[in-house]
């Protein structure tokens, strides 16, 4: 029988695809409806999205009788599920990677440049730290990797990351653009973006490798094919997408390049032994996004809303691998000491890198409770650290109550301090005008 015999097939393949199309259904009006709430509430829509994928998992509905998680989307229908998710997941990596800007990194000051390290180099320490302080906890049946190597670097990589598409949500809705802490929050968070995933596709080469030959082989792999996108492959598609072609503006037909290009990168990083996020990001990233914004701009924005479409269904998949219920005391202080550990990371990290520039007090907190923010990053990298054998179930679940926690947490102490308005400095202005098109992720 075939992979997709099952659910293309009828009898009980037929069955599969109507589990999976209801699956499907039932994940999107509840999305819609927790992200309706979470907007009630000042939160970002897509918080109220991951609220309901987790909702739908054992940590709540699996708390009613009858095992309704069982029921709804049971083991055959799983598979499909999770590829719907990844695709989801690939969708919106390119995203990033194509609003991912340099520009952010180039003459942005001492100031930021040390906000920046501080808030990643402290929380990864103090995450790779309590790692190896909750090793004797973890369920070692679930990890695939050898001692604790493995969730010390994963911990400290996910307890540094700031979520920059929710953290422009908020500044924008919250007005912070226009202050000057807004906009050095949005060009750190974009610093750290380059940084955390460059690390973390480092921390999956050496967790994922099995030997010196393995990890010369995923090294070089990812070295080629990065050489190839920046050498050839942005080349040829500046060549493409020039304006002076005769199917310049042929909008489908971007749509064609810019799709299965990403795919075919997720491919080629999932086979050389890094997670399939990769590879449509450095696409992303290396996509001449002028010329696209010149000829197509609407080709990059049906991509973004197919993301948005499929993506509860990944926070549905993860809501399933999180299961409150089941932490136990010793899951409960996973739980609380991630959440200590995260806020003082990055408080401490960005308020005492700032203050030792010159900002003032009421700036440099309000810049630490902006940066530590998580949300859907948080969860990319977890995924990852999860699918590798790099967390346990029990740590994975307690991370992920930290995110949320973590990022509903900014709004209301955002109120609690108020900053006065202040002009934007020039240099910073570029990430402020480029935070009005990330928000709308």
């Amino acid at each position: 029988m075939s992979t997709y015999g099952p659910a293309l097939g009828a009898g009980e393949g037929g069955g599969v695809t109507g589990i999976v199309l209801v699956g499907v259904a039932l994940v999107l009006v509840a999305a819609f409806v927790f992200s309706a709430a979470a907007k009630r509430v000042r939160q970002p829509a897509v918080m109220g999205e991951i609220v309901a994928g987790i909702a739908l998992g054992p940590s709540l509905l699996g708390l009613l009788p009858s095992d309704l998680p069982g029921l709804l989307f049971p083991p055959e229908a799983r598979p499909y599920l999770e590829v719907l998710a990844q695709l989801g997941l690939v969708l919106f990596m390119f995203g990033v990677g194509y609003q991912l800007s340099l520009s952010h990194v180039r003459g942005v000051g001492r100031r930021i440049a040390l906000v920046s390290f501080g808030s990643v180099a402290l929380p990864f320490a103090l995450g790779a730290a309590l790692a190896v302080l909750l090793y004797p906890w973890l369920d070692r049946s679930e990890l695939r990797t050898q001692g604790v190597l493995g969730p010390a670097l994963f911990l400290g990589v996910a307890m540094s990351i700031t979520a920059f598409p929710v953290l422009a949500r908020i500044i924008i809705e919250r007005g912070l653009q226009k202050h000057r802490v807004g906009a050095m929050a949005l060009v750190s968070a974009a610093i750290q973006d380059v940084i955390a995933w460059t690390v973390l596709a480092a921390v999956v080469t050496v967790v994922s490798v099995s030997g010196l030959w393995s990890f010369g082989r995923t090294v070089g792999g990812a070295v080629a094919f990065g050489l190839v996108l920046v050498l050839l492959v942005r080349p040829a598609l500046a060549w493409l997408l020039d304006p002076r072609r005769r199917w310049a503006g042929n909008g489908p037909a971007v749509h064609v390049v810019l799709c299965s290009g990403l795919l075919a990168s997720a491919w080629v990083t999932h086979e050389i032994g890094l997670h399939a996020v990769f590879g449509a990001f450095m696409f992303g990233a290396v996509a001449p996004r002028h010329l696209i914004d010149a000829t197509a701009p609407e080709v990059p924005e049906r991509i973004d809303q197919t993301s948005l479409l499929l993506l509860p269904v990944f926070f549905m998949v993860t809501g399933l691998s999180v299961d409150l219920a089941g932490l136990g005391p010793q899951g409960f202080v996973m739980v609380l000491a991630c959440v200590a550990v995260a806020c003082v990371g990055k408080f401490v990290g960005a308020m005492g890198a700032a203050r030792l520039t010159g900002s003032t007090a009421r700036e440099s907190t309000v810049l630490g409770i902006l940066l530590n923010a998580r949300g859907l990053t948080e969860l990319v990298v977890l995924n990852v650290g999860l699918s590798l054998g790099a967390l346990d179930s029990r740590l994975f679940t307690a991370m992920v109550v930290m995110a949320l926690v973590t990022t509903l947490m900014t709004g209301p102490l955002l109120s609690r301090f108020p900053i006065d308005a202040e002009p934007v400095p020039a240099p910073v202005r570029r990430p402020v005008e480029q935070a009005g098109k990330d928000a709308a992720r």
